[in-house]
């Protein structure tokens, strides 16, 4: 078996390495120059059936958000020298000018590698002239709008953002403002995640759009939002799909992602989500409890309603990421939550993925990681947040929206019951 297909990580950058990479999606390295390890050491794994037996089932299928884990490289691998600072160059170079034998400059216009300052950047974001990846538009987004703001990062392990959000605001029947945020995590495990969670932001915002003005109740538009991004992911699935080269080898199946959404609209405030997308309530005043206002549909969640493990083994466990809810093709029955609250103080709600919550876990941790002046600032609490889950570790691709939340004055009414 090639190299290629044990390296665990890049020997250039150290980035993680999913099997059968030939390229590093972080730095470009080429992977085929690694030379292969000597035979007469193979590397065995080995499973334990007793182990297995043991551990909780469930009667239902369940599905990871974390990639699969690369095998570790072989004992006796060649690492490539640490001199050798940059990436070899890729094999997929433009063809030099036959009269110069020199590679083509880049035409007016085109892409310039942002590495070499020389090469052109083909279509899948590498160089042709180093192999450099180049920064995708979504490795890191922000947008304010009015009142929320919304931050998403790669992260620092993953090879691209297969997180995506939406923000939107418009005006209720009476003429009062009505603020949505939409959060969707792609599953990892699954074909085109980023394209799922892009499309299920997009069709639920869209769908809130169109039924908050009509006067629908915002619980009632956030279901039917639910539904609208479950058939915008489905969709996918019947598409054929642009499986880049390097990925041919690797088993197609329908795209998934988890999504979590908050409405605010005339005292009310909604959320609805389906996996393990999470939404938090953090008052201005710190001395009130802050709340976390959803369930995450996982393993863990599941072992800790059925009593079969405490709260802090289950997270603790390997299996705790394994969803049990998804938007997707294959999942297994869709159940979109809901929830309404009527706050009786200010404060502000914390949608995000389980990149943010896995570095502030609790409704208290959240709190204290959150600035205090947070519904004065949601752009630079958004970004102190993603900052905390980075500086963690930022094992994950990471997003969040802080989306204030006012009490009205006294005397004033709802448009809600």
């Amino acid at each position: 078996m090639s190299q290629t297909h044990q390296l665990a990580a890049c020997p250039g950058c150290e980035e993680p390495l999913e099997t059968g990479d030939l390229f590093c999606g972080a730095c470009g390295y080429d992977l085929s120059a690694v030379p292969e390890p000597p035979l007469d050491h193979p590397t065995i794994e080995m499973a334990s059936p007793a182990a297995a037996a043991q551990d909780p089932q469930l009667p239902y299928p369940v599905r990871t958000d974390e990639p699969a884990a690369a095998p570790p490289p072989a004992p006796d691998a060649v690492a490539e020298p640490a001199e050798y600072a940059l990436a070899a160059p890729d094999p997929r170079a433009a063809e030099p000018d036959p009269d110069t034998h020199v590679a083509r400059p880049p035409a007016p216009g085109a892409a310039v590698c942002v590495a070499c300052r020389a090469g052109r950047v083909d279509g899948d974001g590498y160089c042709e002239n180093c192999g450099h990846a180049q920064p995708r538009e979504r490795d890191h987004m922000e947008q304010e709008l009015g009142g929320v703001c919304a931050v998403s990062d790669r992260g620092l392990r993953h090879h691209r953002n297969e997180d995506s959000f939406a923000l939107s605001s418009t005006a209720l029947p009476d003429g009062s403002p009505a603020v949505v945020a939409i959060v969707c995590d792609g599953v990892s495990s699954a074909t085109r995640p980023d394209e799922a969670s892009a499309a299920a932001a997009a069709a639920a915002n869209e769908s809130l759009l169109v039924a908050l003005p009509q006067g629908t109740h915002p619980q009632q538009a956030m279901h039917d939002a639910i539904l609208a991004a479950a058939e915008a992911v489905n969709s996918l699935a019947a598409e054929p799909a642009q499986v880049p080269p390097q990925e041919a080898h690797r088993h197609q199946n329908a795209p998934a992602c988890t999504l979590v959404g908050a409405v605010s609209a005339s005292g009310l405030l909604v959320v609805g989500w389906v996996g393990d997308s999470r939404a938090y309530w953090v008052p201005d005043d710190r001395t009130a409890a802050p709340a976390r206002l959803t369930e995450d549909d996982s393993w863990a969640a599941q072992m800790v309603a059925a009593r079969l493990m405490s709260e802090a083994d289950a997270y603790a466990d390997e299996r705790a990421h394994a969803i049990t809810g998804w938007l997707g093709a294959d999942a297994y029955e869709l159940d979109p939550h809901t929830a309404s609250f009527k706050p009786d103080r200010s404060g502000v709600v914390v949608v995000c993925t389980d990149g943010l919550w896995n570095y502030a876990e609790g409704a208290q941790e959240m709190a204290r990681v959150i600035p205090a002046d947070a519904a004065q600032r949601p752009l630079q609490s958004a970004q102190v947040l993603v900052g905390h889950a980075l500086d963690g570790g930022g094992h994950d691709n990471v997003t969040v929206a802080v989306l204030p939340f006012a009490v009205a004055q006294q005397g004033a009414g709802s448009a809600y019951p």
